[in-house]
């Protein structure tokens, strides 16, 4: 697992934000920081990562934002947080259920290139314009989607806020509604964060 710093000026609170499978900070850069610092985890081909969470402990509040994939392994990682909020993600994001069907979920690492990945995100935005350009590697790629498999999230963990959009391509909406038992809250696509202009409308 990888982080990035992408706010860092010493402020009294906290943003975590746990980012989806083959992402980069490159869909939440607009986000305007208010007087948060921000911190990123990205690329989870490993869990091993060179970082001490307790450094996050000097912080007077913590919010943890996750979307996507993210929602799963941010359940990994003990992080006292003040808030925390889900978004288009379940505890059980490869499931016939509740996440990604297992046989399309299998079929996508099978056939995993170029085109199938330009294809996947296509589907997680809502039009062409929106599509941003993503620094990982097609093959850095595929190897995550294979380690998420082997991932198992903690069902214990409580997410206090969770958005579902209405027309998800990625983890089916119907399934999150299942899992969580709401229903859908936000207008959008997989990726809905264009709809916002700063952090703290996520919290």
């Amino acid at each position: 697992m990888k982080y990035k710093w992408l706010n860092k000026k010493q402020n009294e609170n906290l943003i975590v934000f746990f980012n989806g499978w083959g992402m980069d900070e490159s869909i939440i850069n607009h986000l305007d920081c208010e007087n948060f610092d921000v911190i990123m985890f990205y690329d989870y081909n490993s869990l091993d990562i060179d970082f001490v969470f307790e450094d996050l402990e000097k912080y007077k509040k913590k919010h943890l934002i996750a979307w996507s994939m993210g929602v799963m392994i941010a359940s990994l990682f003990n992080i006292s947080c003040n808030s925390k909020t889900a978004i288009n993600g379940t505890l059980k994001p490869i499931d016939n259920l509740y996440g990604i069907p297992e046989r399309i979920y299998d079929l996508t690492i099978k056939g995993f290139n170029e085109k199938g990945a330009a294809k996947f995100i296509k589907n997680m935005f809502d039009k062409d314009s929106d599509l941003p350009e993503i620094n990982r590697t097609i093959e850095n790629q595929k190897s995550e989607l294979s380690a998420l498999k082997t991932y198992k999230a903690s069902l214990d963990f409580k997410y206090s806020k969770v958005l579902i959009s209405s027309s998800d391509k990625i983890i089916p909406t119907k399934n999150q509604c299942a899992f969580w038992k709401i229903e859908p809250n936000i207008e959008s696509g997989h990726c809905p964060f264009l709809l916002f202009k700063k952090w703290s409308e996520l919290l």
